[in-house]
């Protein structure tokens, strides 16, 4: 088991990769939000991969992750026991949300509702699962599990919440239709990291207690493979879901081959990488390092192109493409109308209104 002070120090840091698949506009903008322990989420353009705003949140802000229309990113805080939500159209906070000790966060596809892992303890001694409404930026639920819950993850019909505990060493089945517990798999020594492929078939845990990467059948509630020798807190799997990318913590990152679950390449980016997100187009791999530079791996080639300072000690990154102009009326809603500059909108029904006449 590891110590107590290295399991206070993940505790504090959090992380997870949202991929946000939106509309071909010729000026779309991909942006990578990452925090910073010391108070501020940067804004870097993925583009130049320079730092475009800063925005103050306060507190320690962790875990990051953007509603899948890309309008607004929430960020967990586990110091001031709360949820921050950024408007992307204007990088400032538009609502925070009362959880307690937040970790991580993960949203259904359609964007109604987000869920927040915390290991903040109830009068039962059990931590939970908090569900917010992004509509209203609302707790409208919280599912009793255990201690120490940390990774997240929806599957990509919607029908289940995956959440892995660093307590007792299982992964959590959450039906979203009742809110209510499925099943409960026992898994390994130290759960974190939690990420599910694009068919929704497998779901791959990271352990940094055990060094390892569990594989869980989503079918069969059972695991079907382990990848040895991984000290990882964090998992981020392409787009096509042919690669997972596990930051080793203190060291390197390991590229795990989907179809065969071996490593297939180890890249040193250098530094203390830690987290880790995948630009949409699978281009590129994102590694926030805990010594506050971004590493850049092309995923081609595994090799590092570039390593920006972006903040003091960073503690989780997500990415988003953010449209200049709509296309479809999902992009409208849940506040997604507001992130639009080509045209703007005064409101969700004019946003609709445009995409009607295309």
């Amino acid at each position: 088991m590891m110590s107590k002070c290295f399991r206070s120090l993940l505790q504090s840091a959090s992380f997870a990769a949202v991929f946000v698949f939106g509309a071909g506009a010729a000026s779309a903008q991909t942006l990578a939000y990452v925090s910073d322990a010391f108070g501020a989420v940067r804004v870097l353009d993925t583009a130049t991969n320079t730092v475009v705003a800063s925005v103050p949140v306060g507190g320690q802000p962790g875990h990051l992750a953007a509603t899948p229309n890309g309008a607004f990113v929430y960020v967990a805080d586990s110091l001031n026991n709360n949820v921050s939500v950024i408007a992307v159209s204007t990088n400032t906070v538009v609502a925070t949300v009362a959880v307690a000790q937040p970790q991580r966060i993960a949203f259904t596809p359609n964007g109604t509702f987000a869920y927040v892992t915390s290991t903040g303890l109830n009068r039962n001694n059990v931590a939970e699962l908090y569900v917010i409404d992004t509509a209203r930026n609302k707790v409208v639920a919280t599912i009793p599990l255990d201690q120490g819950l940390d990774g997240v993850a929806v599957t990509p019909d919607g029908a289940s919440v995956w959440v892995a505990s660093a307590e007792t060493n299982s992964v959590y089945v959450v039906d979203t239709a009742t809110n209510t517990l499925a099943a409960t798999i026992f898994v390994g020594d130290d759960l974190r990291g939690l990420a599910i492929t694009p068919d929704g078939a497998f779901v791959y845990t990271t352990s940094a207690a055990s060094a390892t990467v569990s594989v869980i059948s989503t079918a069969t509630h059972t695991v079907v493979a382990t990848i040895p020798g991984l000290i990882a807190f964090d998992i981020a799997i392409t787009p096509n879901g042919a690669f997972a990318y596990v930051p080793l913590l203190f060291n390197d990152v390991a590229v795990i081959d989907t179809a065969t679950n071996t490593v297939a390449a180890t890249v040193t980016p250098g530094g203390n990488p830690a987290f880790v997100a995948i630009t949409p187009d699978g281009a590129f791999a994102y590694v926030a390092d805990l010594d506050g530079q971004v590493r850049v791996i092309d995923t081609a080639s595994n090799t590092v192109t570039d390593n920006p300072p972006v903040g003091i000690s960073l503690t989780g990154i997500t990415i988003l493409i953010k449209p200049a102009s709509p296309t479809t009326k999902e992009q409208c809603t849940n506040g997604g109308w507001a992130t639009f500059n080509n045209p703007s909108f005064a409101n969700q029904g004019g946003c609709i209104s445009y995409v009607n006449k295309l």
